[in-house]
Order: C-alpha cells, then sequence, then structure tokens
C-alpha cells in the first residue's frame, strides 16, 4: 500500500489491538494529539486486569478497541490552558471518571453515573502513548512523588474498586474478613484490608497452595483451600459464628453461596467479580432473610475511594508491588496472557513496544 506524503509523515505508536475473541495484534495508529485541557501520556506500565481478560474471554472486547486502565505514564505533551502538570511529570491516571451532578453521583452511587463507564483514555492503556481526556486530567490524574514507585501506584485504580466494596461491606475495626481467591484482585483485597484495618484477622480461600503460602507471608491470619477447611478456618477465628464480611472475587453461583455460609448472621457477602453471562444463583433466601445477611456489589471506585487509596500508597502503608511477578513490553502482550491464564503468572505489568519512541 502507497502512502501519501502526509501519510508517511504522521507520527505513529504501537498499541495492542484487540481483533475478535481473544486475538490481539500488536500495530501501528495514528498518535493522539492533546486538544485543551487534555494531555499525552508516554506509557510507563499498565496492569492486566481480571477485567481484560473476561473481556478478551467472553469475546465482549470490540474488534480494534484497545483494552488497558491501570496506567502510568510521563507527560509527554499537553493542551492548550492544562497547568495541573508538566512535561516529564510522572502521572497515574484513572479511566472512568463520573459527572458528579446527577442524582447517581449526588446520592453517593457514583459508578453508576451515566457518563462514569466512557472511556477517558485513548486509545486504551495497551498502548505506547495514551490520551488523557479532560475530565480525566481534572478531576482523576494525579503525579506521582518521587518515592512512590510505577508498580505501587499503578493499583491505585483496582484498589479504589477494592476499597469501595470494604466501605459497602460495613466492616469495622473489630469485624473479621473471609476473601475468596488469591489471585491478584483477592491479594489486593488483603493488602488494601491490611492497610484500611490492620487489626481485621482475614482468612484467604485458594485451591492453590502456593497462593495460600503467599496470602500468608502477606499478612493473612489464615489461608484454606474451600469447602471444610475453609470453613473450620473461619470459625476457628471468629468464635465459631463465622466472618463480618465476605468478598468474593471468584464469581459464580458457588462462591456466592460459599460466602453466605461463611458469614455470620448479620453479616455481608460482597460480589468483586463477574459471573457467566447466563448464570443464576439458586441461594437458600432464608439463609439471607432469617439471619438478616446482606449480599451486596461492587462494580469500580470513584474519585473518593481514588483519593484515600493514593493517600495509602504515598504514606507507605499500602504497598501492593508484591503482587508483581511479570513485567514484560506490550509485543508479548499474548504471552502474558497465557500466563495469566495458566496461573503461571499473578500481576502483569506491560512496557512500552520495543519499538516506542525513547
Amino acid at each position: 500500500m502507497q502512502l501519501s506524503e502526509a501519510q508517511a509523515a504522521e507520527p505513529t505508536h504501537n498499541v495492542v489491538a484487540c481483533r475478535g475473541g481473544e486475538t490481539t495484534r500488536l500495530e501501528a495508529r495514528p498518535l493522539p494529539m492533546p486538544a485543551a485541557g487534555e494531555m499525552l501520556l508516554r506509557l510507563r506500565v499498565v496492569g492486566f486486569c481480571g477485567t481484560d481478560l473476561f473481556k478478551l474471554r467472553t469475546g465482549s472486547a470490540s474488534p480494534g478497541s484497545v483494552l488497558g486502565h491501570e496506567l502510568v505514564g510521563t507527560v509527554a505533551a499537553l493542551g492548550p490552558s492544562v497547568e495541573k502538570f508538566a512535561i516529564g511529570d510522572r502521572v497515574v491516571a484513572p479511566h472512568h471518571v463520573a459527572c458528579g451532578e446527577c442524582v447517581f453521583c449526588r446520592r453517593g452511587a457514583e459508578t453508576m453515573c451515566a457518563v462514569f463507564k466512557e472511556n477517558l483514555l485513548e486509545p486504551g492503556g495497551f498502548a505506547d502513548q495514551i490520551l488523557v481526556r479532560a475530565r480525566a486530567l481534572a478531576l482523576a490524574a494525579r503525579k506521582l512523588p518521587n518515592h512512590l514507585s510505577d508498580e505501587s501506584a499503578v493499583f491505585m485504580e483496582p484498589a479504589a474498586c477494592v476499597l469501595r466494596g470494604i466501605d459497602r461491606s460495613g466492616l469495622q475495626a473489630e469485624g473479621s474478613v473471609a476473601v475468596l481467591g488469591s489471585g491478584s484482585m483477592g491479594l489486593l483485597h488483603l493488602l488494601v484490608l491490611r492497610a484500611a484495618f490492620p487489626h481485621v484477622p482475614v482468612v484467604m480461600v485458594d485451591p492453590d497452595l502456593a497462593r495460600l503460602k503467599l496470602a500468608k507471608d502477606l499478612g493473612a491470619a489464615a489461608a484454606a483451600p474451600p469447602g471444610e477447611a475453609a470453613f473450620a478456618a473461619v470459625r476457628a477465628l471468629t468464635d465459631g459464628i463465622g466472618a463480618d464480611a465476605v468478598f468474593d472475587t471468584v464469581g459464580g453461583e458457588r462462591a456466592l453461596q460459599a460466602g453466605v455460609e461463611l458469614t455470620r448472621p448479620g453479616g455481608t457477602v460482597v460480589l468483586f467479580a463477574h459471573a457467566l453471562a447466563d448464570e443464576r444463583s439458586a441461594v437458600d433466601l432464608n439463609a439471607i432473610f432469617k439471619s438478616e445477611r446482606r449480599i451486596v456489589a461492587t462494580y469500580s471506585g470513584a474519585l473518593d475511594e481514588q483519593q484515600r487509596i493514593f493517600d495509602l500508597l504515598c504514606s507507605g502503608a499500602l504497598d501492593p508491588s508484591p503482587l508483581v511477578t511479570h513485567t514484560m513490553p506490550l509485543d508479548d502482550f499474548a504471552h502474558g496472557v497465557a500466563l495469566v491464564v495458566a496461573r503461571k503468572a499473578l500481576k502483569v505489568l506491560f512496557t512500552p513496544s520495543r519499538g516506542a519512541a525513547a
């Protein structure tokens, strides 16, 4: 294909583009340029999230789209009227920001805001250069202090999602917790809980013994495989009454049922994972009604949770960097995904492609 001189001169960068199903491809795209109130970030690291994996495996990522939203970058260009940042600043920027004015925002349901799901990172985080839209820049992007590493800061957005679920659980300082699943998000729950409620005992539940050992190393009071061993561990730490809150990072009917059974009367199950598209639950309604248990869900995190997590990261009370097991360039995206699917990686971070401009 022949290109005009103007096309040939147009600056490009590499992105990981979805091609349908689980297939992706590294391809060149025109470099986005910031308009008024926007900025362009040069990728430093971007995390591979369970939601990214879910969209790939279910085929819900539209062909041509670019996933990725756990982002740390360096300011490469600024649009007119931007004074909050300077060229060269290290920045963490989330992709979803509510309007702050609608009925959902006014009633504390910011993640249900009509504009919240708009992707304010163009084209997405799995790219050498990422445009940050004005609303994200003005309200949510944050300059990183020198002492805060990229590997910790990249967890700001997912950790904020975790914190929102903890808030919704009603957990108190004298409470107790069980977390279903010891993948990256389950262990992130453990770390956020340890930072926000340092004296609350946490039981981690997972069939993978290596991950249970890691959970213990990261501060879990107990770690057990699903089934009777998990129930025994929770009973032992709660004088037999059950956990005040159970966080389901696995998803599906079996996990929900286990969560209900592990909670104490009056306790809360927090849903923090996708289920299959057609999956339905047959949970015992009387186990909810007669024991006044609650089932709540958390979809994402809002500005308040992001700020509180940022404060915990900056203070050192929260350091999720031990969850990072692999770092690789965007060229190796498919390999990183394969490692996660095979449970050989916990948290994968991607860096700029090998062909990225310095």
